[in-house]
């Protein structure tokens, strides 16, 4: 039966239910819709929009647990309904569907399960499909019919096209290329593999796992002592290993860039989940790539090609949406992201259309995992096959097939059914369990495979490929009952792994998925026999009985032939007399311009690790080179990341776009100081090309080559990487060409993440900058961005002219960041020379350069100002010049001396043929201002605007607390403690939070023992909270906010005897104190645990954009009295802001309240959520209980901050840190 509930505002709760609710669940439920009311009719009427029905929402999965928790029994699902009027409401039927009334029958599917069916005829069954065999794989499979003497089930057919995709065996990069009549020596992929080769350097596992592993340094780690039951934190150390990869998404995001984006990065996140025996996921990376956004109507260099009638999505609405979609799945996993890239282009010359209609979406990311656990075990006999996650929907079927197509081709219905849908929290949860394997001296899983595309079928064949397996489909966890054996086994739900573990290590692992709510179940067996089957005990009737050499066998190898096909582009055309108007087009090319965008939604602190993100200086704006995570919280190693591509350039020259590609990921990564140089340095090299068209094979396998060959002679390795060779877009009467593109990934173990260097100019005006020509090739303008906005390609792109000498050059600037002479750097890119000298100017006040460059040899002033040819910018104290310039002299490397800083926002530059002068200001509006115009589709017009106009006014400054001296040892901290204190404290944490590790390691640190305790813990009544004096509610995404934040958490205390218990018994003692952040703090609002004597609590809202939002803000710590924060009064600092539900709504007059933090300026965005009287946090009258929504607790170590004041650049910890110090005294004073 259906029963509704009203939540007002046209809001519907439909839940569908197995027994009628009971009298006592009616009013828990009105609390948790929002004193909803119960609606008596079964039937509504009017004209609504919600999920299909066919489709359980993760949204959905998450409500009803909820309900579970607070102890409602009965309901199988909650769906919300928007009563619309549908002549003016748009929805996105991929996802939801519109309803005329709604009655009993809304979630009913009169679908039976298909049987199992016998393919009578493969050729046909795969053309209805849309499974994208080619005639040889359809000849094989008839073989193999007649091998077993049956016809072939529609399970196996489905699972050969999957299993054998483009997608998945990568026929191409495995292929033999024949080009103008010569069969070419070696294939794609051997091409790659030689790198590796020749320079194994510190591989430990390359092409064969789900990641690369590269050896790291020994680290410690910091994790329950068991994680099957509440524990206490220790520290232990481990030899690391250091993983890398990198995914593209790119037919899901063309078609639905929300949830293909979203699943990209999930996948992505659970390739580095399953690296070895299990792996731990540290820091993403994202590209979006897409044809031009068309923001504004001037916008002369888009006029180049008519806008086209767009199959799905335009791509102003790809932008918005795709990064939505893996902003958001990163924020609830708890994954930051530090690093990224955006291109726009598209062109049309001499009958050929180039775009990136179909668009690239690379999810990428790092890792690491015990090096003792980096490769695999191989399963036995008799070994247990399990998987975790959530159900089986009809969701990405034929995921991996329709990703080797060019898109257009099948119908939309396929097309749309191969799309996948996230789930972060999910995930979370899974993660959470395997994490716990991996922290065990001894792990237990054997092996570890990630369910993407493909489904149960690629991941637990190539789980048992080893032995052979038997699943019970039965056993498979089914959320659509409509689903055939086929679609159970082939579905790609996203959030689920698959293990194999040894019979006795079960019981452990089922403790602790239990504790940590993640499903869990044991489906199969490794049989040794070769033989895999999915057996059906109920119906008889197997969809997949055959060996494995039938399903990964014979497939024939990929011939393909082609010829050598120049590109014709026009040679550029241009006026040196209009720099400045080149200019200002050049500062808004989505790949120049400000990325505020997209990393004001993005969480770039969750972890408390991230060491170095997207922006940097006083003025925080994104800008940084390179990204870097801590590998533990002892904040010395840690690991960089950065990427390269050049996809216009390589339409000039493949060979040149494969150099500059690498080229830009170096010079990105070059301002970490990386162990052992270049040489320990490995790269992910992501493919995306519009292959099998004349010329493209032909190119690709020159731009492969030139990518071997280059990384070969830098003396550096390519252990991982993917491809996507159906980079095309189909129209009706025409075809657009996404041009052929690598993307370059690097990774390296950084040796102290205190010395990167930032693309921020110092205000020292005793120095100077020098510009490093690393690639001695002229100074051309093919393929750049000056280039774009002309409306050309070019003829000749810039080269690496002496890779040895690149990378020696590269090593010595790698010395200057260890002994610290190098102020600040940038490295020259996308619109290059002139941006990157702007670029350096544009975070920092009031303070700009003089430049010359007379000196230096160029054809002409738009080639010396606009060319992309790879080079760095380094800004040297006068002290070091000398030295500096003679190091380089040494090594033979082109340099010059090009400028001086100077106490004025003007930007002179003298060259041999002009002078010009730029006002930096009005250059950094125009370099902001497509971030405005992309904003406005997110933030809204209004608050878009406040943004732009804010930005600059609001620099960080700082009033530390007098005296603070930020060294372990003046402060009493001992980072090497092994013995316990006797202070107690405890983390709480809900499924869906992300932030307890961090809460842990500030309480550890400070001095407290700390335990870990699970909502499961005290719901089951294993904790009572009455050994602990100080609790501490952490951050994230408890429930995925569903129905609000920290309502599902605040509901199991609140309808919970033994939680609730717990709780109430906790706050009665007067030897207590609390904090909650971020959620947490969400949950102390929902509790009313701070102002118990109010009739109406303090509630958080949803900021006032409407979105999440990621900054680095001030905070003033006014004059009070707090346990935690008493001491930091009259404070002015820097903290993390990471929230979606942060704006205090406050309705008692401000002197009701004890505010012990305020946002330091009161406009959007440091003020960035609209909170009454611009509140930051509150605390108990009596001080002891603290609800705050920034992240002080990611914000206790130097690093950790976005900008630190150069003045106490030599502390180890900031002031946050007197929080938790501050707190364990007050409970060491009363024990």
């Amino acid at each position: 039966m259906i029963q509704f509930f009203d939540a007002g505002n046209d809001k519907i709760y439909a839940l569908g239910l197995t027994q009628p609710l009971q009298d006592q669940d009616i009013p828990k439920l009105s609390w948790l819709f929002g004193n909803a009311t119960l609606i008596k009719s079964e039937k509504l009427e009017g004209t609504f929009v919600g999920p299909r029905k066919e489709m359980i929402t993760p949204w959905s999965t998450n409500a009803v647990e909820i309900t579970q928790n607070m102890g409602v029994a009965g309901i199988e699902r909650i769906e919300e309904f928007d009563k619309v009027d549908l002549s003016n409401t748009a929805f996105d039927p991929m996802l939801q569907a519109a309803y005329k009334g709604l009655d009993q029958q809304v979630y009913s599917i009169d679908v039976k399960p298909e049987p199992v069916l016998y393919i009578e005829d493969i050729a046909a069954y795969n053309q209805k499909e849309g499974l994208a065999l080619n005639q040889e794989e359809i000849d094989y499979l008839n073989g193999v019919s007649e091998q077993l003497g049956r016809k072939l089930t529609d399970g196996e057919v489905f699972g050969f096209s999957q299993v054998n995709s483009e997608h998945c065996r990568h026929k191409i990069f495995n292929g033999v290329f024949i080009i103008d009549g010569q069969e070419m020596p070696t294939s794609l992929f051997k091409l790659i593999r030689k790198t590796s080769e020749a320079h194994p350097g510190r591989l430990v596992s390359a092409y064969k796992d789900n990641v690369a592993f590269v050896e790291g340094p020994r680290v410690e780690q910091f994790a329950q002592k068991t994680q099957d039951k509440a524990d206490w934190f220790e520290t232990k150390d481990f030899d690391s290993v250091i993983s890398l990869k990198a995914e593209t998404h790119n037919f899901p995001t063309t078609v639905e860039p929300f949830n293909g984006a979203a699943t990209g990065a999930g996948g992505e996140i659970r390739d580095r989940m399953a690296g070895g025996k299990g792996s731990m996921p540290l820091a993403g990376t994202a590209v979006y790539m897409t044809s031009y956004s068309r923001l504004e109507n001037d916008r002369n260099w888009e006029a180049n090609m008519p806008e086209r009638k767009w199959l799905y999505q335009t791509p102003m609405d790809i932008l918005i949406k795709a990064s939505n979609g893996a902003s958001d799945f990163g924020n609830k996993f708890g994954q930051p992201l530090i690093a990224g890239s955006v291109l726009t282009f598209e062109h049309q010359e001499a009958d050929k259309k180039y775009g990136f209609d179909k668009v690239i979406m690379l999810a990428g990311g790092v890792g690491y995992g015990k090096k003792k656990d980096a490769l695999k075990e191989s399963p036995a006999a008799g070994d247990k096959i399990v998987v975790m996650g959530g159900d089986n929907y009809r969701i990405g079927m034929g995921g991996s097939a329709v990703s080797s197509v060019d898109t257009g081709e099948f119908s939309s219905g396929i097309e749309l059914n191969a799309i996948q849908r996230s789930n972060p929290e999910m995930q979370k949860r899974v993660y959470n369990a395997v994490r716990a394997m991996a922290e065990m001296d001894d792990n237990p899983i054997v092996s570890i495979h990630d369910h993407g595309a493909g489904g149960h079928l690629n991941c637990l064949s190539e789980l048992v490929e080893e032995t052979g397996g038997t699943i019970d489909v039965k056993k498979l966890p089914v959320g659509d009952p409509t689903l055939s054996d086929k679609e159970i086994i082939g579905n790609e739900s996203q959030e689920r792994m698959g293990l194999v573990m040894k019979q006795k290590d079960i019981e452990l692992m089922e403790r602790v998925a239990k504790r940590e709510r993640a499903p869990f179940y044991v489906v199969g067996e490794t049989t040794g026999d070769q033989h895999f089957k999915f057996e059906n005990k109920v119906s008889g009737e197997n969809p997949i009985d055959w060996n494995l050499s039938h399903m990964f066998g014979s497939s024939p190898k990929t011939i393909l032939e082609d010829k050598t096909v120049a590109n014709k582009f026009t040679d550029l055309a241009y006026d040196n007399a209009k720099i400045e108007d080149y200019l200002k087009a050049v500062l808004q090319l989505e790949a120049v311009a400000c990325k505020d965008w997209l990393t004001n939604k993005v969480d770039r602190c969750v972890t408390g690790r991230v060491a170095k993100q997207q922006t940097a200086g006083p003025i925080q704006l994104p800008l940084n080179n390179v990204g870097v995570m801590a590998l533990d919280y002892r904040g010395i190693k840690g690991i960089a990341t950065s990427i390269g591509h050049a996809p216009v350039s390589a339409l000039v020259d493949p060979v040149a776009g494969s150099q500059l590609s690498i080229a830009e990921a170096l010079t990105n990564i070059i301002w970490a100081p990386i162990e052992g140089g270049i040489k320990n340095v490995s790269l992910s090299a992501n493919w995306m090309w519009p292959a099998k068209n004349e010329g493209e094979n032909a190119r690709l396998y020159k731009a492969v080559e030139g990518v071997s060959q280059f990384a070969i002679e830098l003396g550096i390795n390519i252990p991982t990487g993917k491809d996507s060779m159906s980079m095309t877009q189909k129209y009706k009467n025409d075809v657009v060409y996404s041009p052929g593109t690598v993307i370059i990934s690097a990774v390296g173990e950084v040796t102290d993440l205190k010395k990167v260097v930032e693309p921020v100019l110092q205000p020292i005006v005793n120095s100077s900058l020098l510009y490093i020509d690393l690639s001695e090739d002229d100074f051309k303008l093919g393929g750049s961005s000056f280039a774009q906005i002309i409306g050309k390609v070019g003829t000749s792109a810039p080269m690496v002219k002496d890779s040895a000498k690149f990378a020696k050059t590269f090593d010595l600037i790698q010395a200057l960041i260890e002994e610290e002479h190098i102020l600040a750097g940038h490295d020259i890119s996308a619109g290059g020379m002139v941006t990157a000298l702007l670029e350096m100017c544009f975070a920092q006040e009031e303070f700009g350069l003089e430049v010359d460059i007379s000196g230096i040899k160029a054809g002409d002033d738009a080639q010396l100002l606009f060319s992309e040819k790879p080079g760095l910018i380094i800004q040297i104290g006068n002290e070091n010049n000398v030295s500096v310039k003679d190091r380089l002299k040494a090594l033979g490397v082109t340099y010059h001396e090009i400028a001086v800083p100077k106490s004025e926002d003007k930007l002179s530059i003298k060259t041999a043929n002009a002078d010009y002068n730029f006002d930096i200001l009005e250059m950094r509006d125009l370099w902001y201002k497509t971030s405005f115009l992309l904003d406005q589709k997110q933030s809204g017009a209004e608050l878009a605007k406040t943004r732009f106009e804010n930005y600059k006014k609001q620099p960080l400054e700082f009033t530390f607390p007098q005296g603070f001296e930020g060294q372990y040892a003046a402060l009493g901290l001992n980072p090497d403690r092994k013995e316990k204190t006797g202070i107690k404290g405890a983390i709480i944490r809900e499924k869906g939070v992300n932030g307890d590790r961090e809460m842990a390691y500030a309480m550890h640190l400070a001095g407290f023992d700390v335990k870990d305790i699970h909502m499961t813990d005290l719901i089951s009544g294993a904790e009572d909270l009455s050994d602990v004096n100080f609790i501490a509610f952490v951050g994230g995404f408890s429930n995925s906010d569903v129905l609000g934040s920290a309502k599902g958490w605040a509901g199991a205390f609140l309808y919970n005897e033994k939680a609730k218990a717990a709780l109430d018994n906790f706050y009665a003692r007067e030897d207590t104190i609390s904090l909650g952040i971020c959620n947490g703090c969400q949950l102390m609002g929902e509790l009313g645990l701070l102002y118990p004597e109010h009739e109406t609590h303090p509630k958080l809202k949803h900021n006032i954009a409407g979105k999440f939002e990621s900054g680095f803000v001030n905070v003033t710590i006014p004059e009070n009295d707090s346990v935690m924060l008493g001491s930091l009064s009259g404070a002015r600092l820097g903290i993390w802001v990471a929230h979606g539900e942060g704006r205090f709504a406050l309705p008692e007059k401000e002197s009701a309240y004890n505010v012990i933090a305020k946002y330091s300026y009161e406009a959007y965005p440091a003020s960035p959520n609209g909170s009454d009287y611009h509140v930051a946090g509150l605390a108990s009258k009596d001080g002891r209980h603290l609800a705050i929504m920034p992240h002080f607790e990611r914000s206790i170590f130097p690093w950790n901050w976005a900008h630190y004041p150069i003045e106490q650049r030599k502390d180890i910890l900031s002031p946050w840190i007197k929080a938790f110090m501050n707190a364990k005294e007050w409970v060491a004073n009363r024990a």
